[in-house]
Parts: C-alpha cells; sequence; structure tokens
C-alpha cells in the first residue's frame, strides 16, 4: 500500500508541475460592448434614430397628452355630465390606441435594424476575434458575466477587437 502511495505521490508530483506549464490562457470579452462601441453601430444607430426620431417625438408628446387627460378625468371626472365624461374617455382610447401603434412601430423598426447590423457584422466580429485570440495566443475567451471568480485580473480584449473591427 505504501508503494501505491509512494508512486501515486511521485506521479503527481510529475504530472501537476507540467500540467501548470499547460495552464490555458484566458481573456475576457464582452462582444456586445465591443460592437456597439464601432462606428458601423453608432452609424446604424443614427440611421435608426433619422427613421423613427419623428414616431418617438410624436409617441412621447402623445404620452404626456395621456397623462394629462387621465389627469383630467380624475380630478374632474365626477363633476362633469356624461357626455363630457365619454367624449373624454374616447379621446383617451383614441390616443391610447395611436400611442401603442406607435410603440410597436418604434420596437418593431429597432429590432429590424439591430438584427439587421447583427447579421452583417457577424463575420467581422468573429475575424477580429480570431486576430486578438491568436495575437495573444488566447485559449478560452469568456463573457465577463460568465466569470464567477478569478483569483488574477483576466485581460479583457473588448477595446481591442473594436478597434481590429473599426479597421476592416
Amino acid at each position: 500500500m505504501r508503494k501505491l502511495t509512494a508512486a501515486v505521490c511521485l506521479f503527481g508530483a510529475i504530472v501537476l508541475p507540467v500540467h501548470a506549464a499547460e495552464a490555458a490562457e484566458v481573456a475576457v470579452l464582452d462582444w456586445r460592448a465591443a460592437l456597439m462601441n464601432t462606428q458601423s453601430a453608432q452609424t446604424s444607430l443614427n440611421q435608426l434614430e433619422n427613421q423613427i426620431g419623428s414616431q418617438q417625438s410624436e409617441a412621447q408628446s402623445l404620452g404626456n397628452e395621456l397623462q394629462q387627460l387621465q389627469e383630467r378625468l380624475q380630478r374632474e371626472g365626477e363633476t362633469m355630465s356624461q357626455s363630457q365624461r365619454e367624449t373624454l374617455i374616447a379621446e383617451l382610447q383614441q390616443k391610447g390606441s395611436r400611442f401603442e401603434q406607435l410603440r410597436r412601430d418604434v420596437m418593431e423598426a429597432q429590432q429590424r435594424s439591430e438584427q439587421q447590423f447583427l447579421e452583417g457584422a457577424e463575420l467581422k466580429l468573429e475575424q477580429a476575434v480570431e486576430q486578438v485570440l491568436n495575437r495573444h495566443n488566447i485559449d478560452v475567451l469568456v463573457e465577463p458575466q460568465g466569470v464567477l471568480h478569478s483569483s488574477v485580473d483576466l485581460p479583457n480584449v473588448t477595446d481591442e477587437v473594436t478597434q481590429i473591427f473599426d479597421s476592416m
């Protein structure tokens, strides 16, 4: 039994340093931040803003009107005549419907724009990440949210990926 224990200890003494010498290079990449900080992402956001800016303004204006109408209904509703109250409620419903339609249109435009940008940027992002992995001999790349604990500060390659992406 002692020979077995000694053999296991000797094997461990030989294998552990070799395993430690082959430790994987680990780095952190926030790919969302890397993409959103690119020039093409900023251009895409500006185009989207130009496309839906008027709808957003109209929705904001309608939201303010709806709030004022609701406050008026709460404040004066009991003293209003039945027809005044019905007219105010109908106006609230009409503007509420328009507000919801604008909100849906804006969200759909944002989702389409994001999807188009991601589809166009996917290959460039992969190429930029590959260049950084090769440059720094990185074996393992993790997202910042995926790191539960690290006893050392892991290199963050997010900015470098953004720079390479922009240079392509």
